[in-house]
């Protein structure tokens, strides 16, 4: 690790703690204990205002209501964050009028040289949804619906929410609690324990017309809604195992409204859980079709058995 990380790391790791000695030092850096006594004293040099304790257990402490020195950036960390604004482009997030004054007050902050690495980087990396012949130009897919940033606000002050919103061309409303914000396949979903079925749901956000806080008489706790979830847990009848091309398969189309479950840090294996009503044979078909769609790379672990019946038939057919 080169010495302005490290310091940086070190900076960021005492200035989290009330209390700190060189022998922590040490431990989470793994160095010497002259190179430790180093880096604190140019850490003090650079005007973080530490405090020693005298005496055999004695250690630093960060003196309070000072005012703590700039951030730097290494130049792994500016690529990172540059190319993490790139990647956002075309992809409906919220604030997004924010992104470009961010971009510009980090320019400030780097060198004429890092800026350089920047402007090259943004030449030549174009991401999904860019306009090749002006990459500064953004997609009209790129602004996002008018409720999100509402909704964001919102959600910082309270997660209990009465939701406005049409469905089939009737404006119904329900309170809810959020669980989970998400997006998916261009869309932001909210996932929200309902009031008024008294079960978990799913609401998609672009069908949403108002937000307001949910009414006081209709709430109940947290602890009571995990309780109620805990106790409608519905038994799984079709359950997974995906690999990456199945997963690659269903993050562009899935006809169910349950999120994979990743089964390793990388995102390449998951499980799918779901419940499937086979009483109803245009179900039956829409599934029958998706799971052909997935491909082979996945491995069933549980199937009602009209679905592996209309599976069987499906691929008889294509297959005599």
């Amino acid at each position: 690790m080169k010495k302005v990380e490290r310091i940086n790391l070190i900076m960021r790791y005492i200035n989290n703690r009330a209390r700190f000695t060189i022998s922590e030092i040490m431990q989470e850096f793994t160095i010497s204990r002259s190179t430790a006594i180093r880096d604190i004293r140019e850490i003090e040099a650079m005007g973080m205002p530490l405090v020693s304790e005298v005496g055999r257990d004695g250690g630093y402490f960060v003196m309070h209501n000072s005012v703590l020195p700039e951030v730097r950036f290494s130049d792994d960390e500016v690529k990172a964050l540059f190319i993490a604004f790139m990647a956002t482009r075309n992809q409906q997030l919220p604030y997004l009028k924010s992104r470009q004054s961010i971009v510009e007050k980090l320019l400030g902050l780097i060198s004429e040289s890092q800026q350089d690495d920047l402007i090259f980087l943004n030449q030549i990396l174009l991401f999904e949804g860019t306009n090749p012949h002006n990459p500064d130009l953004l997609d009209l897919s790129d602004l996002p619906h008018p409720i999100v940033e509402t909704l964001f606000q919102m959600l910082l002050i309270d997660r209990y929410l009465l939701l406005i919103f049409q469905e089939e061309n009737v404006t119904k409303s329900s309170p809810v609690y959020l669980l989970h914000l998400y997006h998916e396949k261009s869309q932001w979903l909210i996932e929200g324990y309902d009031f008024k079925e008294e079960a978990k749901r799913i609401f998609h956000v672009d069908h949403i017309i108002d937000i307001q806080p949910c009414p006081i008489e209709k709430r109940i706790s947290e602890q009571a809604i995990t309780k109620k979830l805990s106790d409608q847990t519905e038994a799984f009848n079709l359950v997974l195992d995906l690999g990456p091309k199945a997963i690659a398969q269903f993050k562009k189309y899935h006809p169910l409204n349950v999120s994979l479950s990743y089964t390793n840090p990388y995102q390449t294996t998951a499980v799918l859980k779901a419940f499937i009503n086979v009483d109803k044979p245009e179900e039956v078909a829409k599934l029958t079709s998706w799971l052909l769609f997935l491909g082979e790379d996945l491995t069933v672990r549980e199937m009602p058995e009209k679905i592996l019946g209309s599976l069987q038939e499906r691929v008889r057919l294509y297959c005599p």
